[in-house]
């Protein structure tokens, strides 16, 4: 993959993940509110702000596969991705379906959003 594919990619991600984190928050904040109790919405509000962070670190890792004319940094970004339907994915349906078992998975997205910040700034003190 090419640094302008890269960008191109990840940014359209992204950018979809940044409207979905905002749709998902006003839901939450408009129709959950009466519905899930305080800890469960609690649940989907680390749910939906994880989802914007790591949307803005998809976006950054897409620009800086095109600023520095290196697709490597895509990694991160698709690591990003990962972690966002792991960690987010269970939480929301932890919180929505109260599928409590697939809290396990969540781990694995926090692994994977700490592996995909620490490659970011690897590539960039290696660019």
């Amino acid at each position: 993959m090419t640094s302008e594919t890269a960008f191109r990619r990840l940014v359209l991600l992204g950018s979809v993940l940044a409207g979905l984190a905002v749709a998902a928050g006003a839901f939450g904040a408009h129709m959950l509110k009466s519905v899930l109790d305080p800890p469960m919405l609690a649940v989907y509000d680390t749910a939906t702000r994880y989802q914007m962070y790591h949307a803005f670190g998809i976006l950054m890792a897409g620009a800086a596969a095109r600023i520095c004319s290196d697709a490597r940094f895509a990694v991160a970004g698709w690591l990003f991705a990962a972690g966002t339907v792991l960690f987010c994915g269970s939480l929301y349906a932890v919180a929505l379906l109260g599928v409590r078992w697939l809290g396990a998975i969540t781990p694995l997205g926090g692994v994977a959003f700490m592996l995909g910040w620490a490659l970011l700034g690897w590539r960039a003190i290696k660019v």
